[in-house]
């Protein structure tokens, strides 16, 4: 089952379920969705964006979604950093399991070792065979930083 198809059934059972906090937050993933799809249609592309965009949009939702909870905490509003924790929660429902940092690590090394990095100039073609392999399952941002140490030697 695609992830757009597990979004419209989440919705159906959060309305079920009369449960207004998960509907309220699907239902921000479906507009956020359906914007991507309209910024990528073209003349000759009438295709709606794939399962790994998805991912990307879901990652870049919890994101926001961090910073303005820890926004929220500094400015001592901790009702509105629940609202964005209980959001990220729901989203984190339809991402697949995350790498913990062992399991990265070892990634990092298998992807460098398989393109035949050999410094930081090659940080690029190794990041590009981490995100599409791993699409939803790291934290590239850590990913990037254990790419750069391994390249550096550190």
């Amino acid at each position: 089952m695609s992830l757009r198809a597990k979004l419209n059934d989440a919705m159906k059972e959060a309305m079920k379920a009369k449960d207004a906090q998960r509907l309220a937050t699907v239902r921000l993933i479906l507009a956020a969705l359906k914007d991507r799809d309209i910024a990528a249609r073209s003349e000759t592309n009438k295709e709606l964006v794939g399962d790994d965009d998805i991912l990307t949009l879901l990652a870049k939702m919890i994101k926001q979604r961090e910073e303005s909870a820890a926004v929220y905490r500094q400015g001592g509003r901790p009702e509105l950093a629940d609202k964005e924790d209980a959001e990220i929660a729901v989203i984190r429902t339809f991402m697949p399991k995350q790498m913990d940092e062992a399991d990265m690590k070892a990634a990092v090394q298998a992807v460098i070792a398989e393109t035949g990095a050999a410094s930081i100039k090659d940080m690029g073609k190794v990041m590009a065979v981490l995100k599409e392999r791993f699409a939803g399952q790291m934290d590239f941002s850590r990913a990037s930083a254990a790419t750069k140490d391994a390249l550096s030697g550190k």
